[in-house]
C-alpha cells in the first residue's frame, strides 16, 4: 500500500462512519414514534456555527492552492478573498432586494453543493467505479443533492414553509407568498414522481456498469437510507445533523488528503493530528464569520428575535457564503478531474 493509498485508508472512517452513526441516531426516536420540542431540534444547526458546520468552508483560502499542490501565499489567498467579497457580496445584496428569488437560488445551490459532496466521496474515497460517465455524475448529484433540499419538502411541506418565511421573513415577509406554488399538492407529487424515477434509473444504471459491485452497494444504501430519514425525521433536525456529521466531514476529509501537513499525519495513521491541523487552519475566519454574522444581524430590516428567527438569519448567512464556497469546491472538481 502507497503512502497515499494509507492516508486515505486513514480518513476514509472520519468522512462515512459519523454520518451514518448520526442519522441512525437522530431517526430512531422518530421511527419510535417520539417527539422532540421544536426548540430542541435547532440544536444541530446552532452547533454547526462552531463544530465541523460553518468551520468546514473556513479554509477556502487555503483549499485552491494546496489543490494545485501549492503553498498558499498572499496572492493565493487575497484571490479567493476577492472571490467571497464579490460573489458572497452580490448575493447578500440580492437578500435584501429579492428575498423570495435568494431563498430560491439557496435552495439550488445548496442542492448542486451538497449533490458534488457526496460525488466526491464516492469518486475519490470510495472507489466508485460506476460512476463512470459524466452523465451518472451529474445524475449522482442530482440524486444526492435531492435528499436534502427536496425529500423535506415532500415529507414535511409545512415545516418547509416555515422556514422559508422565516429566512424570507428578516427582510420583506409578505414576499414568502412568491414561493407558493412550491408548497402545491400537484407540485410536489410531481417533484416527487420525477425524483424517484431519476433515483431509480441512476441506481438501475450504475448497477449495470460497475465492475465492483461493492461501492455501487454503499451508494445504494446511502441513497435509499438518506431518502427514509429525510422522510421521517423532521426538516430542521435532519438538516442540522446532515450538515455537520455527513456533507462537513466529508469535505474536510477532503481537505485533509490536500494538505501536506495533515498528510504527513494521516499516513503514521494519527487521524486526531490531522484534524487538528484542520482545526487551527479553520478557527481564524469561522470566527470572523460569526462577527459578520452579527452584522448582518444590525442590519436586516427585521433582526431575530426568537430561536427559530435567529437560526434563520444564520442559514441566510451560510447561503451568502455558500454561493462562492461552491465555486472554490467546483475548482477543486476541476483540478482533482472528479468528472473526468
Amino acid at each position: 500500500m502507497t503512502t497515499a493509498q494509507t492516508a486515505r485508508e486513514t480518513v476514509r472512517p472520519l468522512a462515512f462512519v459519523p454520518g451514518w452513526v448520526g442519522i441512525a441516531v437522530a431517526a430512531v426516536p422518530f421511527l419510535a414514534g417520539l417527539r422532540l420540542a421544536p426548540v430542541l431540534q435547532y440544536a444541530p444547526l446552532v452547533a454547526s456555527a462552531l463544530l465541523l458546520g460553518l468551520p468546514h468552508g473556513a479554509v477556502d483560502h487555503l483549499a485552491v492552492a494546496r489543490t494545485r499542490g501549492r503553498r498558499p501565499d498572499l496572492r493565493a489567498i487575497a484571490g479567493v478573498v476577492a472571490l467571497y467579497v464579490a460573489v458572497g457580496g452580490a448575493y447578500a445584496v440580492g437578500w435584501f432586494f429579492a428575498p423570495a428569488a435568494a431563498f430560491a437560488l439557496f435552495i439550488l445551490v445548496t442542492w448542486f453543493h451538497w449533490g458534488q459532496g457526496d460525488l466526491y466521496a464516492l469518486v475519490a474515497l470510495a472507489d466508485a467505479d460506476h460512476l463512470r460517465s459524466p452523465i451518472q455524475r451529474l445524475g449522482t448529484v442530482v440524486v444526492r443533492g435531492g435528499l436534502p433540499m427536496l425529500v423535506p419538502l415532500l415529507a414535511f411541506p409545512e415545516w418547509y414553509r416555515r422556514v422559508a418565511v422565516t429566512l424570507v421573513g428578516r427582510f420583506a415577509p409578505g414576499t414568502a407568498a412568491a414561493l407558493s406554488p412550491a408548497f402545491r399538492p400537484d407540485v410536489r407529487l410531481g417533484l416527487g414522481l420525477a425524483y424517484g424515477a431519476l433515483v431509480l434509473a441512476t441506481l438501475a444504471l450504475g448497477y449495470a456498469r460497475a465492475t465492483d459491485h461493492g461501492p455501487w452497494r454503499l451508494d445504494a444504501a446511502e441513497t435509499l437510507g438518506l431518502v427514509a430519514y429525510f422522510a421521517v425525521v423532521p426538516p430542521v433536525l435532519a438538516i442540522g445533523v446532515y450538515f455537520c456529521l455527513w456533507h462537513s466531514l466529508r469535505h474536510i476529509a477532503r481537505l485533509l488528503l490536500v494538505d501536506n501537513d495533515a498528510m504527513a499525519a494521516l499516513r503514521e495513521r494519527d487521524a486526531s493530528a490531522a484534524f487538528a491541523r484542520f482545526a487551527r487552519d479553520a478557527l481564524p475566519l469561522t470566527l470572523v464569520s460569526l462577527a459578520l454574522l452579527g452584522g448582518l444581524a444590525l442590519a436586516v430590516p427585521n433582526p431575530p428575535e426568537t430561536v427559530p428567527e435567529w437560526v434563520g438569519l444564520y442559514l441566510v448567512f451560510i447561503a451568502v457564503v455558500t454561493l462562492p464556497h461552491v465555486v472554490v469546491v467546483t475548482i477543486m472538481d476541476g483540478e482533482q478531474s472528479v468528472w473526468a
